[in-house]
């Protein structure tokens, strides 16, 4: 039998210079960045086509979450692993990228070096996530948290870091205007997340959201 094909990568991070520094630390014989993406929706649009081995994946994207994308792309990559490529260090991030279909979960914190080493070993079927990452998670199962939690639990369970600040500020009475100037973001951006919140929580409106939010 001859060598292994390169294994075939794409990125996803609205960040081209942050694409641009990945790609360079995964120079190598054996991989291969076959695509990148700025946002979630393109890579929805891509990924599907290009049908990466591995997708590395931001968590705070413009429009849809980079956790919301995992929960898309998986069912319809099944022969894909995506690993998110984060700055969270948050517990929810983690675990929700988890339970939606995500392989791993590194942070941008690891050198070039790391980062490639992570890549490949996870052909060797390497977990490529830090043993703080996994035992957070392996004790999150044996908890068997979410599902048989508290309505309040659900709630930090299903909603991104991000997320979980437009609806508190919500609750706190602010405006759309008012949340993206305390979160230095666009007020669009804002009514993004909150049509989030509202489907992920199963809710109506943003009153039964911020009850909801006080309930936990």
């Amino acid at each position: 039998m001859g060598p292994e094909p390169p294994l075939r990568v794409m990125l996803v991070d609205d960040h081209a210079l942050v694409r641009s520094a990945i790609r360079q630390a995964l120079q190598a014989p054996d991989i291969d960045v076959v695509g990148e993406a700025s946002s979630a929706e393109e890579a929805l649009s891509i990924a599907p086509m290009l049908r990466p081995d591995l997708v590395l994946l931001d968590i705070d994207l413009p429009g849809l979450s980079g956790i919301e994308a995992v929960r898309e792309l998986a069912p319809r990559l099944p022969g894909t692993k995506i690993v998110m490529l984060t700055v969270s260090m948050d517990r929810r991030d983690l675990l929700g990228a988890v339970r939606h279909g995500a392989y791993g979960y590194l942070t941008k914190d690891l050198s070039g070096d790391a980062l490639l080493r992570a890549v490949r070993g996870i052909r060797q079927g390497d977990l490529p996530m830090s043993r703080a990452h996994a035992a957070t998670v392996v004790e999150h199962l044996a908890r068997g948290s979410g599902a048989k939690g508290s309505e309040g639990d659900r709630v930090e369970e299903l909603l991104s870091t991000r997320e979980s600040e437009v609806l508190r500020l919500l609750t706190e009475g602010l405006t759309d205007r008012e949340i993206a100037g305390a979160l230095a973001i666009s007020p669009r951006t804002v009514e993004s997340h909150v049509s989030n919140v509202l489907r992920k929580l199963g809710v109506r409106n943003r009153a039964e959201a911020a009850q909801r939010y006080r309930s936990g």
